[in-house]
């Protein structure tokens, strides 16, 4: 089955030929035939024992020479940042309706909103809730944290955690430094979080779990306040409860939305706050002419999204949508069948007639997704619904009612920007294949060559940090730990049929495009079929030049 993680992954198919190639080069195997059983060093003399140190080192150097010889092929085929990658197979041909999510789906916003939400919340803290006035000298740092990290309340860490719930060692941090290993598996009882301390379906810490998921791209300056707040009291030698602390920062950062603080800042000054995307307006043209119907539900209040799509879309946004839905409260607008809808006249005053038929030209508020469907008929997979918020916007979609799903990762764009450069496919390729002839030699048992692969585990250690630091310093990419996928991979790949960086993406595709995922090689697989020519493989960047 293919998943999200063979697109956004190391670089898999020059690292998998690296690493086969070694595995074809055995000395007691046929030319062109993979090793039934462990390198053997050449023959010595009778009576002599055979160099182990020289033999590995020769492998090691033989290795090394394959991986620069494969950079080039791998550095022709890159992968294209403004590409659509595909968890599932699904064809647009067969979509009708399309829904989109309002904020970091439509809209992007710069990065100062970010440091906009870190200080209202902060400032909140300290005016509402006494927090010390201290804590102000703190400011946002874009640098310090990912999305997907998962937070234990209970012991005020934040951390990476992988697709089979253990812990990345080296990202765990309390408040703005770094747990060390050892305590951090003193504190679990190893690298491992039971099933019963994750965080719930929605990624929240309820009901005795006592983990709690950042998916929310707002999110970012709510890890970053809880570290710098846990700082200052871990520095200062201040006594507090972390349960109090999570609760306080997670109201003062719902309190700068609902408070209206974020909205009437943007609104004030949409330029600064909103990144003008004339794509989008493409994007929702390009569906129009083609006779697509669409929709809007968005968590935001009437009088925020009208501005900023007035901006970015223009004053007529109402005209290509069919249904909008404003301040719908997601999740629990695809859950809740007791909600009605209420229509908002055009100064925002909310009417108290009832609703018969969702009717183009209109906003909404509130309502809830059963009712949606009796009034517009739109069900099953002729929709297909965009958002940022994989829990939020798009599991109970997929899981519940059968809707395509396509997720926005904007971070995407910059890691695949990343990964495309030749100083991290060198890392990553050579990474992959050190690995393969760790796992190869590692039946040699001697002083020696333990020696040999002890020093080969310290490089394989201190390359892997490297490739940590080329995303982020503290917690490496959104979507890979040292070997496996993220957790936050892990839902991506469950819950949307497709992905990609922004909407843009559809306008280098035909309406009638058919997404294939990559038939990635399971682990008892040969990995022939993910080493294809690019036309098998994920869209490259040399195809999207050509066009």
């Amino acid at each position: 089955m293919a998943t999200a993680a063979a697109a956004v992954g190391a670089r898999g198919a020059g690292a998998r030929a690296a690493a086969w190639a070694l595995r074809g080069s055995c000395r007691t195997a046929a030319p062109g035939r993979p090793c039934t059983g462990p390198a053997r060093p050449l023959c010595t003399a009778p009576g002599t024992a055979p160099d182990m140190k020289r033999y590995l080192w020769e492998r090691y150097r033989e290795a090394k020479r394959s991986t620069e010889e494969l950079v080039p092929s791998i550095m022709s085929n890159l992968l294209n940042p403004d590409a659509i990658f595909s968890n599932n197979e699904m064809s647009l041909s067969d979509i009708e309706i399309y829904g989109f999510d309002y904020d970091y789906t439509l809209v992007f916003y710069s990065k100062h909103l970010h440091t906009l939400i870190f200080n209202a919340a902060r400032d909140l803290l300290i005016n509402e809730h006494r927090y010390p006035v201290e804590i102000r000298r703190y400011e946002y740092d874009p640098s310090f944290a990912i999305r997907g990290l998962h937070y234990d309340v209970q012991r005020a860490v934040l951390m990476k955690i992988d697709a089979f719930h253990y812990i990345q060692l080296g990202t765990v941090y309390r408040g703005l430094s770094v747990v060390p290993d050892e305590e951090v598996i003193d504190m679990y009882e190893g690298s491992h979080v039971p099933l019963e301390q994750m965080s719930d379906f929605y990624g929240k810490s309820s009901h005795g779990n006592t983990m709690k998921q950042f998916m929310d791209i707002f999110s970012l300056p709510e890890m970053t306040l809880l570290s710098c707040v846990n700082e200052y009291f871990l520095k200062n030698n201040i006594d507090y409860e972390p349960v109090h602390l999570y609760k306080d920062v997670k109201d003062s950062i719902r309190d700068v939305h609902i408070k209206g603080i974020m909205y009437r800042a943007i609104e004030a000054d949409i330029e600064k706050y909103i990144c003008y995307a004339e794509q989008t307006r493409a994007v929702l043209a390009k569906l129009a002419d083609h006779g697509k119907k669409m929709f809007l539900i968005t968590n935001s209040p009437s009088s925020f999204v009208d501005k900023g799509m007035s901006y970015i879309v223009g004053k007529d946004w109402r005209d290509l949508f069919d249904v909008v839905i404003v301040q719908a409260e997601k999740p629990n607008f695809f859950n809740d069948k007791r909600r009605p809808f209420r229509k908002m006249n055009e100064k925002g005053v909310l009417l108290w007639d009832k609703i018969h038929k969702l009717q183009k030209g209109q906003i909404y508020k509130q309502g809830n997704l059963y009712e949606f469907l009796k009034l517009t008929g739109w069900r099953g997979s002729k929709v297909l619904y965009f958002g940022d918020h994989i829990y939020s916007d798009l599991a109970d979609l997929t899981l519940k009612h059968g809707w395509r799903t396509g997720a926005i990762i904007p971070e995407l764009r910059s890691e695949l920007k990343i990964m495309n450069t030749e100083q991290y496919i060198q890392t990553m390729t050579w990474l992959q294949t050190l690995t393969g002839l760790l796992e190869q030699m590692q039946v040699h048992r001697d002083a020696d060559s333990q020696l040999v692969l002890q020093e080969w585990k310290k490089e394989r250690k201190e390359m892997r940090e490297m490739t940590k630091s080329f995303f982020n310093a503290q917690f490496g990419s959104l979507f890979r730990t040292d070997q496996n996928p993220t957790y936050f991979l892990r839902r991506l790949s469950r819950f949307a049929d497709i992905y990609m960086a922004s909407l843009s993406c559809l306008l280098n595709y035909d309406v009638n495009h058919t997404f294939y995922p990559r038939r990635t090689p399971l682990q008892h697989e040969l990995p022939a079929w993910s080493d294809m020519p690019s036309t098998f493989g994920a869209p490259r960047l040399q195809e999207a030049r050509a066009k």
